[in-house]
């Protein structure tokens, strides 16, 4: 593992399997770690998240159990501490006083019985004083609601790198990782001896882990082509689209992600001279509605596309050229809509 970064924080795996073995000057696998290591620690979290709480309950409920069997064995001790007492006791009261040597016996088993009944008795009242209270229903549902505050406790600044990996080390055995093509596949081999699969998405050469989705990314190629940077901008967080850090976007960052990608702003009059009409313009040369022209396209009588849903429709003013275009917008209307059997008749005096 080498580190790297600003604050030298950032780790890289390297496998160096082949430099070793067979002295090649290029290690087998590298890989940065970021995602890796986050998609390690969510699938780690969701694993602990109810096995750890369950964990703790099942410990505190054996605990109780075993607390119980303790004190139970230490009972059946007394108990059988003072039959043996009472026993003695009744030998030494029906020996003859004549016979000393057999009292002075007895007279000593007795005192032995004694000393092992207080024995047993202390052992319990020790054992009372060490054993907790059990748990209210409170306080288990509070110890089961601590189960979604784990991610929160894993992020927090004060759990500090050598405790995260404490708990990586008690629950992972190790991990297998292979890159395949764009993507590092990842084999969990937990303690326990089940496995889980990963598989993380690989930054080709030039990318890094705050680059936009691709998605995105052909998106704004599309619409620069028809809009300014401020509209492309309004578009996509309207769709929902957020920057590659999460943020949301603004003309700057159109801007920036245009100069980034090396993709050309939008010119006015390049729709036009690439033979490209709006819905509005088309409505105009057509002398129809912009809902007209909507029902056209909808039915199939005129081609248009879209970068996306809000987006600009993009209509060939060949295409409003055409004739059955023109004869459909020619054509009379086809009679008042078929009524709803739902629909309210509004008697206005």
């Amino acid at each position: 593992m080498a580190y790297s970064g600003a604050d030298g924080d950032t780790a890289r795996y390297h496998c160096k399997g082949a430099a070793i073995n067979h002295g090649s000057p290029h290690g087998c696998i590298s890989f940065g770690s970021l995602r890796v290591d986050e998609a390690v620690s969510r699938e780690v979290l969701t694993v602990l998240r109810p096995i750890g709480v369950q964990a703790a309950l099942h410990a505190i409920e054996q605990r109780a159990d075993d607390e119980h069997a303790k004190r139970r064995q230490l009972e059946l001790a007394l108990e059988q501490a003072r039959f043996e007492a009472a026993r003695t006791q009744r030998q030494f009261d029906a020996v003859d006083p004549g016979n000393r040597l057999v009292a002075a016996e007895l007279e000593r088993r007795w005192n032995e019985r004694l000393a092992q009944v207080s024995q047993r008795q202390a052992e319990i009242e020790a054992l009372e004083a060490q054993a907790g209270p059990s748990l209210t229903p409170r306080q288990r549902d509070e110890l089961m609601a601590l189960g979604a505050d784990l991610p929160r406790v894993w992020s927090h600044p004060a759990a500090g790198n050598e405790v995260r990996k404490r708990i990586l080390r008690c629950v992972i055995r190790e991990i297998v990782a292979r890159v395949a093509e764009a993507r590092i596949e990842l084999v969990i081999h937990w303690q326990g001896g089940d496995h889980t699969e990963l598989s993380v998405v690989k930054n080709r050469v030039g990318q890094h882990r705050w680059t936009t989705d691709v998605e995105v990314q052909t998106l704004i190629t599309q619409l620069a082509r028809q809009l300014n940077d401020g509209s492309i901008a309004s578009l996509l967080n309207r769709l929902g689209h957020r920057t590659g850090k999460g943020h949301t976007w603004t003309e700057m960052r159109v801007r920036s992600f245009r100069g980034d990608h090396r993709i050309a702003v939008y010119k006015a009059g390049e729709r036009e001279a690439r033979g490209e009409l709006t819905l509005e313009q088309a409505a105009d040369a057509l002398g129809a509605s912009k809902m007209t022209v909507l029902r056209m396209i909808g039915a199939g009588v005129l081609q248009a596309t879209q970068a996306c849903k809000g987006a600009p429709w993009v209509i060939k003013a060949v295409d409003v050229q055409r004739p059955e275009v023109r004869a459909a917008v020619a054509a009379p209307a086809r009679g008042p809509l078929p009524e709803d059997p739902r629909q309210i008749s509004l008697d206005i005096q």
